[in-house]
C-alpha cells in the first residue's frame, strides 16, 4: 500500500471514531457545598421530585451523600424557586433536624415537576443567619468517557511508537 493511502485510511478511521463518540451528556451531577457548613452529594441532572409545589420548589427524599451533623449519610433536599429567594434546604429526617436553609440563586431550570439542575458555582447565604456558602455543581463523566480517553491515549502511543521505529 502506498504511504498516501495508509495515511488517508488512518485519518478516515480517526474521523469515524470522533463522529461515533458524539457529544457526551452527563446524567449525574456532583454537588459540593462549602463554607460555614459542608456537604456533598450526587443527583441526576433532571431528577424526578418526591414532592413539589409549582412556583415554590421541589423535594428529594433520602439523598445519599455526606452531610455534616446528620445522623445517617442521607438527607432530604429541598430546592426553592426564585420567588422563594432560591437556594436550598437540607433536612436530616432521621435525626429530626434541619441542617441548613440557604437563600440564593434558583438552582434549576424548568418547572418544579420536571426540574433540570444548572451547572456552575453559586453563592448562598444562610436564611435568617450570617452563614455564607458556595455550592459547586459539576457534571460527573460517564464511564464511556474514560473509555474513549483511554482509547485515544492508546492510539497516540501506537502512533508515536510507529514513528520512532
Amino acid at each position: 500500500m502506498s504511504m498516501n493511502l495508509k495515511q488517508l485510511l488512518r485519518h478516515a478511521a480517526i474521523a469515524a471514531v470522533m463522529l461515533w463518540t458524539g457529544v457526551v451528556n452527563a446524567a449525574t451531577y456532583q454537588f459540593s457545598l462549602t463554607g460555614d457548613y459542608t456537604a456533598s452529594w450526587q443527583l441526576d441532572s433532571n431528577p424526578a421530585p418526591d414532592g413539589y409545589s409549582l412556583g415554590i420548589g421541589f423535594t428529594l427524599f433520602d439523598v445519599q451523600g455526606s452531610y455534616t451533623g446528620a445522623l445517617l449519610p442521607v438527607a432530604d433536599l429541598t430546592f426553592f424557586h426564585s420567588s422563594q429567594d432560591g437556594g436550598l434546604a437540607i433536612d436530616d429526617f432521621y435525626g429530626g433536624m434541619t441542617l441548613l436553609v440557604a437563600d440564593g440563586t434558583q438552582l434549576y431550570s424548568g418547572s418544579e415537576d420536571a426540574p433540570v439542575f444548572k451547572l456552575g458555582t453559586f453563592a448562598l447565604t444562610e436564611y435568617q443567619g450570617s452563614g455564607h456558602y458556595s455550592l459547586s455543581v459539576s457534571a460527573v463523566p460517564e464511564p464511556a468517557t474514560y473509555g474513549m480517553l483511554l482509547a485515544g491515549l492508546s492510539l497516540v502511543a501506537v502512533a508515536r511508537r510507529r514513528r520512532q521505529s
